[in-house]
């Protein structure tokens, strides 16, 4: 019985892919991220905050009038 603990080369070489993947997914992005900073100017052509819905016509709980 041996008792060297040579890992399989299929997972070496699947690790090492694994690995240079993610280094590129890593190095790509950030190539396309932009650093601008937030401000509070509001951009042109922008209708600003939403507005609340408009009032209802009876109470919560009060029947629908002509049911």
């Amino acid at each position: 019985m041996s008792t060297e603990r040579n890992p399989d080369p299929a997972i070496l070489l699947f690790a090492i892919a694994v690995i240079m993947a993610a280094l590129a997914a890593f190095v790509t992005t950030f190539e396309r991220v932009e650093t601008t900073t937030a401000n509070r100017d509001t951009p042109s052509g922008t209708t600003g905050l939403a507005k609340p819905p408009p009032p209802r016509d009876r109470a919560p709980g009060q029947r629908v009038p002509g049911r």
